[in-house]
């Protein structure tokens, strides 16, 4: 939900609409309706714009002072009509837009006149099937705070990764999934510790980065969520990550991880959700947990993680989520995980564990249990 967390704000701040919607953005708006090609009977937004309502109160639509500020046009069954021509770039007030979810069918670029929407501050064009190369005109966006192109199928060329994002020193959020970046560790982390200083989000799944990861990226002091998943990293993962002090979201699966895993990194307060998942050359070995830990979700499932479960594991009271599949446990599974109350998914199979099996009828939220080739009696 993080990355809906701006355009909410910015209609929480103006859900009051003290003026009617200016006459001009209403035609830009109902111009902008008539030109986009969209399923009426799946549309919850578009299908109700009319001229005899203000469209300040139309659904989709945010409005400060008459003027349209916010545009949620997500999941609207949109196909096609969004080209450079299009009065959408017109609406020189917007600072939110969303398009992300809806079908251009992989036939349509992003346009080039973004950067006529100079106030722009959080743009989300996920998920919405655009193609090709991201234009320069992104990069132009200098108030930008979150921006979301991710599970398109897009590539970065010219511009590269580093022109995209050396002008958004405003960014906390970055989501760019997907998207074909084809760059070195020391190319995409120095790019990222330079120029977004301010950053919380980074996203980064199946861009087809390399390793090793810089340890130009410890400069991001702000990072609270990292998501590396399915790279070719062929590297360890840096020990600073522990000196994220905000940090509540590691997830890195399938990215050709190796060596040791740095324990700090368990033992950070802030920590909710690690996914080390799929890196089979990755090792480790649990460490003391300390008590009241924020750790929701641990997924180790696939990796050379070896050695006992400690019972200070106890101590992680929020814990919901415990995936060791095949990894190289051994010993006894500690009697302090029956007081796991709020466990929901355990599976330890394919480990080495031996001895009895805690009473877990403490764990009412517990759904999914699996503990088989283990020597467990």
């Amino acid at each position: 939900m993080a990355i809906y967390s701006l355009f909410l704000m910015t209609i929480s701040v103006f859900g009051v609409v003290s003026s009617p919607c200016f006459r001009n953005e209403q035609s830009l708006l109902l111009q902008l309706k008539n030109n986009l090609t969209f399923n009426s009977t799946m549309s919850t937004k578009l299908v109700k714009w009319n001229q005899s309502a203000d469209c300040c109160s139309w659904e989709g639509v945010t409005c400060n002072e008459g003027r349209v500020i916010g545009l949620d046009l997500t999941n609207e069954s949109i196909s096609g009509g969004l080209d450079n021509s299009s009065s959408l770039f017109s609406l020189q007030h917007l600072e939110s837009l969303s398009l992300a979810y809806n079908d251009f069918n992989y036939s349509h670029e992003i346009p080039s006149e973004f950067d006529k929407l100079a106030n722009l501050s959080y743009l989300n064009l996920s998920s919405a099937c655009f193609t090709g190369q991201i234009p320069i005109a992104i990069s132009r966006l200098t108030r930008l705070v979150t921006l979301d192109l991710s599970f398109n199928d897009l590539h970065l060329e010219n511009p590269n990764f580093k022109v995209l994002i050396q002008n958004l020193s405003e960014l906390m959020e970055l989501h760019l999934d997907g998207v074909l970046i084809s760059a070195p560790g020391n190319e995409w982390c120095r790019a990222l510790s330079s120029s977004l200083p301010n950053l919380r989000v980074l996203s980064l799944s199946s861009c087809n980065l390399s390793g090793p990861i810089d340890s130009s990226l410890r400069n991001l002091h702000s990072l609270s969520i990292i998501c590396l998943n399915d790279n070719y990293f062929s590297a360890p993962v840096p020990e600073f990550f522990a000196d994220f002090k905000n940090l509540t979201s590691l997830e890195v699966f399938g990215s050709e991880l190796n060596g040791k895993f740095p324990e700090k990194i368990f033992q950070v307060p802030t920590l909710q959700t690690l996914d080390l998942s799929y890196n089979d050359d990755l090792q480790g070995s649990l460490p003391e947990f300390p008590l009241n830990g924020s750790l929701q979700t641990m997924v180790l499932r696939g990796t050379s993680f070896s050695g006992t479960l400690p019972s200070s594991i106890g101590n992680l009271k929020i814990l919901s989520k415990i995936d060791l599949w095949r990894c190289n446990f051994v010993g006894s599974i500690p009697d302090s995980m029956a007081s796991l109350t709020q466990l929901k998914y355990l599976d330890i199979s394919y480990n080495k564990f031996s001895g009895s099996i805690p009473n877990f009828s403490m764990c009412k939220n517990l759904t999914t249990v699996r503990l088989c080739n283990n020597y467990l009696s």
